[in-house]
C-alpha cells in the first residue's frame, strides 16, 4: 500500500502517527534493515554501494511498520505495509526522524559547530561552559562516535536519549558529510558556528567552492537564528557578508568574532590565555589556534546568555581536549627536557597550525620535528600539499603511514613526498612503521625541541585495512620517552 501526500512525507507521517492506517503505530525511524524492530519506519537510502530499496523485504519481514520510499515498491517486497514516498528519502529522512523522537532539539539549547579544524575542541570547551553554568550537556562528535556527526535516526536517538536523561543542553560538531547528506536536517540549533575552511573532504565535494557550499548551508534561517562566525578566516568573511545579504527581516543574525577582540596574549605549550571583554580568559590547552576556538566558544556562549564571569570559570575548568595540541608528558619533559605533542591535524591548514605553534613554543634556535602521514581511502589531493607544508615548516620531518585502510603505505607516502620541494628534501626521511617513526623523532630530540605527532589525535587504533590493530600515539610517545630519559 502506497501512500502519498506532502513531498516530505511529514504529512502522511504525522497522519500515521496521530491515526494510524490498520492500527499502525509508529516508533522510531532507521535505514539499516538490521536494526529494524517490529514498529520500526526503514527508510530505503540510496548510497554508493547499496541502495537501501533493495533490503525493504528484510526490514519488513524484521516487523517495520511502514517503508519510506522514493518509488512504490511491489507487494512482493512490501506486501500490505504502508509506503510513504518521497521524492528524495535522504533529503526527507532527517525531519521524519526528527519527529519520530520527538523533535529532541525542541527540549535542548543545542549548538552546532562547523569547519574544517577546531570542532571538537571548540565544542569541548562550550559544554564545560555549559556545564559550569548548570547546564548538563551532551556532545556529540569525534571524541563520541565512528563518525562525526551520525545518520540522522541515530543522532535524533541521541538527542532523545540526552532529552531522557536530563539534560538541557547539546553540542554537536557538524560535518560537512552530515551538511551534503542531510543528516541534521529536522534539527534545530539554538546558535551554529563556523571555525574556518581550509583543504578537506574534495574526494566527496570535489572543489574547494562546493566543500565551502556545504558548510554555508548551515547559516540559514531555517536551522538557527544565530550564526557564530570566525571572521579572521577568508571564508569567515565570505559567509559572513552572505548570511547578512541573504538574511531577511532579521531571521538570521551573524555574530563574528576575530583576534581583534582580544588583547594581552599569551600563548605556551600547554596552556593559553587572553583578555576579552574586561575579562581575563585562562585555559589549560596549549597552541595559538586554539585561541580561536576558546573565543568562538565564549562568544557563543554569551549570545545565548551566559555571564562571562560564567563562560571565563568554564572554560579554567577545562584540563586537555584528548588529541588536541595535548602535551604528552614524562619525567624527561618534566625536567626541562623536549616536549612531545600529539595532536589530530591532518589537513594542510591543520598542519601548518600545530606547526607555527611549536615553533612559537620551542626554544630559540632548538628544532621542531614532525612525524604524519595521511589516510588510505580518503582525500588524495591533499597530500603534496601536506608534504609542501611540513617540509617548509618543520625543521626535521619524518613521513609515516597513518590509518593506510585499503591502500599502500609506501604509495601513501609517495604521494606525500612529490609535495616536497627538492630545497627541503634534506631534512625529509620516509619510515611507514609509525611506532618506529615516532620512536626516531623522539630518540633524535634534545634540549628545548619540539616533536610533533600530528594525525591522529585521539584516536587508539591504527586501520591496516585487513585488520584494526591497538594503536596510540601518545601511548606509543610515552613508551619511547621513557627508553631516552
Amino acid at each position: 500500500m502506497a501512500v502519498q501526500g506532502d513531498p516530505t512525507g511529514l504529512d502522511v507521517l504525522s497522519s500515521l502517527i496521530d491515526s494510524g492506517i490498520s492500527g499502525i503505530t509508529l516508533g522510531t525511524a532507521t535505514h539499516d534493515s538490521r536494526l529494524v524492530t517490529p514498529g520500526s519506519l526503514y527508510a530505503c537510502l540510496r548510497g554508493a554501494a547499496f541502495d537501501g530499496h533493495d533490503f525493504a523485504a528484510d526490514a519488513v519481514s524484521a516487523g517495520a511498520a511502514a517503508l519510506l520510499v522514493d518509488h512504490p515498491l511491489g507487494a512482493d517486497v512490501a506486501g500490505d505495509t504502508p509506503q510513504i514516498v518521497v521524492d528524495d528519502t535522504r533529503l526527507r529522512l532527517g525531519p521524519i526522524a526528527a519527529l519520530l523522537a520527538g523533535s529532541p532539539s525542541r527540549h535542548l539549547t543545542t549548538v552546532g559547530i562547523t569547519g574544517t579544524n577546531g570542532k571538537t575542541t571548540t565544542a569541548h570547551l562550550l559544554a564545560a561552559i555549559f556545564e559550569t553554568n548548570g547546564w548538563q550537556t551532551g556532545v556529540v562528535g569525534t571524541l563520541h562516535g565512528p563518525r562525526t556527526t551520525p545518520e540522522a535516526p541515530e543522532l535524533q536517538a541521541m538527542l532523545s536519549d540526552f532529552v531522557k536523561s536530563g539534560s538541557t543542553a547539546a553540542v554537536l560538531e557538524v560535518s560537512s558529510h552530515a551538511l551534503q547528506l542531510h543528516r541534521v536536517d529536522g534539527t534545530e540549533f539554538d546558535a551554529v558556528v563556523f571555525t574556518n575552511l581550509g583543504h578537506d573532504h574534495l574526494d566527496l565535494h570535489g572543489t574547494p567552492e562546493q566543500y565551502f557550499r556545504a558548510k554555508a548551508s548551515l547559516f540559514v534561517a531555517d536551522f538557527a537564528p544565530i550564526g557564530v562566525i570566525n571572521i579572521d578566516d577568508p571564508y569567515g568573511r565570505l559567509l559572513a557578508d552572505t548570511a547578512v545579504s541573504d538574511a531577511q527581516d532579521g531571521d538570521f543574525r551573524v555574530v563574528g568574532y576575530s583576534s581583534s577582540d582580544i588583547s594581552d596574549v599569551e600563548v605556551m605549550a600547554d596552556h593559553h590565555k587572553y583578555r576579552w571583554r574586561g575579562a581575563m580568559i585562562e585555559v589549560a590547552i596549549g597552541g595559538g589556534f586554539n585561541v580561536s576556538n576558546s573565543l568562538a566558544a565564549l562568544t557563543t556562549a554569551v549570545e545565548l546568555g551566559i555571564d562571562i564571569d560564567v563562560a571565563a570559570e568554564g572554560l579554567r575548568s577545562v584540563e586537555q581536549v584528548p588529541g588536541r595540541f595535548e602535551v604528552v608528558r614524562t619525567v624527561a619533559s618534566e625536567n626541562g627536557g623536549f616536549t612531545v605533542v600529539v595532536d589530530y591535524a591532518h589537513t594542510p591548514d591543520g598542519l601548518a597550525e600545530v606547526l607555527d605553534s611549536a615553533r612559537r613554543v620551542c626554544d630559540a634556535g632548538a628544532t621542531v620535528t614532525i612525524v604524519f602521514g595521511c589516510g588510505g581511502d580518503r582525500d588524495r589531493e591533499k597530500r603534496p600539499e601536506m608534504g609542501a607544508v611540513a617540509s617548509r615548516l618543520a625543521d626535521r620531518v619524518i613521513i609515516t603511514s597513518d590509518n593506510p585502510r585499503n591502500e599502500d603505505p609506501e604509495a601513501i607516502i609517495d604521494d606525500v613526498m612529490h609535495g616536497v620541494d627538492d630545497a627541503y628534501r634534506g631534512c625529509v626521511m620516509t619510515n611507514p612503521d609509525r611506532r618506529s617513526a615516532i620512536a626516531e623523532a623522539i630518540s633524535g630530540a634534545e634540549r628545548g625541541d619540539v616533536v610533533v605527532i600530528a594525525g591522529k589525535g585521539h584516536e587508539q587504533t591504527q586501520d591496516l585495512g585487513t585488520s584494526i590493530v591497538d594503536f596510540d600515539d601518545r601511548v606509543v610517545a610515552r613508551a619511547a620517552m621513557e627508553d631516552v630519559a
